[in-house]
């Protein structure tokens, strides 16, 4: 589907701004203005908008976007390689959030047995020494 920067906006559920930051960063391209009207996106830009916003959904950043854009599915293996990195750095943060969570468990426990509701554990845990 092609369409004024309103309609596809509202048709993929962004901001117009959104469309127009795509447009000044180089993600997408800006179609000519007709002489009289309003420029018209076609069927490959929304489909492209697609992709970036389904892509940050999955946790790439704009510059992952526009490598994986520019790489097209043409370089599988380098692609593949971006998704290894990507993977790992998801790696990473789901370990850094397990720490965390036996942390704050292990804090709730504290407070959950506190008796002395002036000296919170958490609190104590977090300041500096």
């Amino acid at each position: 589907m092609s369409g004024t920067i309103g309609k596809i906006a509202k048709l993929i559920g962004v901001n117009k701004e959104t469309i127009r930051f795509y447009e000044r960063n180089g993600l997408i391209s800006q179609p000519q203005k007709p002489s009289e009207g309003y420029r018209v996106y076609p069927k490959e830009t929304v489909d492209r908008i697609r992709f970036i916003k389904r892509a940050q959904e999955l946790g790439f950043t704009l510059k992952e976007i526009e490598s994986l854009l520019s790489l097209n599915s043409e370089c599988c293996s380098k692609v593949e390689e971006l998704a290894k990195q990507k993977l790992a750095s998801v790696q990473s943060k789901l370990d850094d959030l397990k720490k965390l969570e036996n942390v704050l468990s292990k804090s709730i426990t504290l407070c959950q047995k506190n008796a002395d509701n002036s000296a919170c554990p958490i609190i104590n845990a977090l300041s500096p020494k």
